[in-house]
């Protein structure tokens, strides 16, 4: 491989603003927040919106849509659309 080239691969920990969960973990993004960890060291911190630890799809707690009442407002919104007067 060559030298300088890649980006720097080190430990950082992101931060969940939603569930309030942190990760560590390692990238290549950086950051000038910094946090201690568990074993005492200092990492950057990354704060991301949503992650597996909020996101609906892994916890489970996902909504259910109501299609048969947006297919029956969208019926009703256009049940004269293109006929002739």
């Amino acid at each position: 491989m060559k030298s300088d080239i890649h980006p720097k691969y080190d430990y950082v920990v992101f931060n969940d603003l939603a569930s309030g969960q942190k990760f560590l973990t390692r990238s290549t993004v950086s950051s000038d927040k910094t946090t201690e960890w568990e074993d005492g060291k200092t990492y950057p911190v990354i704060d991301v919106e949503i992650s597996s630890e909020s996101h609906p799809f892994y916890t489970g707690k996902q909504r259910i849509m109501d299609s048969a009442g947006r297919v029956e407002r969208f019926n009703a919104r256009f049940k004269n659309f293109g006929k002739k007067a």
